[in-house]
């Protein structure tokens, strides 16, 4: 068997993948990438719109997208501060996969919900 194709770091390319799925199929990532899809968004407005996420880890989620190249952040120069935020051109491409698994979660929850209760007491 082949020895395992390498990037550029030196690194397993297919380590470098799951990093970047990692970063994209988390919880909270894929419901920012659904609602930027939708409309340039300032913070406050993703903060609303993804319901249970903390400000810190709203954060957190829009630096990694940013720094993966996901997401770009415009800050405007004006007082009170105004930052938005969009999709690259390689986010976009993301859309179609991230509405799929968003849609597929928000249809099965509660069916999911019922086999973890039936899981959980040994059913």
């Amino acid at each position: 068997m082949g020895s395992p194709a390498l990037s550029k770091d030196g690194r397993p390319a297919a380590c470098q993948a799951r990093e970047v799925l990692g970063r994209i199929g988390d919880k909270w990532s894929l419901y920012v990438i659904s609602l930027l899809g939708e409309e340039t968004r300032r913070f406050s407005e993703l903060k609303r719109g993804v319901e249970g996420i903390s400000q810190r880890m709203l954060t957190v989620t829009l630096r990694g997208l940013e720094r993966d190249g996901i997401v770009s952040r415009t800050v405007y120069p004006v007082v009170p501060p105004r930052v938005e935020y969009t999709l690259t051109p390689m986010g976009r491409t993301l859309l179609d996969t991230v509405s799929t698994l968003v849609a597929w979660a928000d249809e099965h929850v509660a069916s999911i919900e019922q086999a973890r209760a039936a899981y959980d007491t040994g059913e």
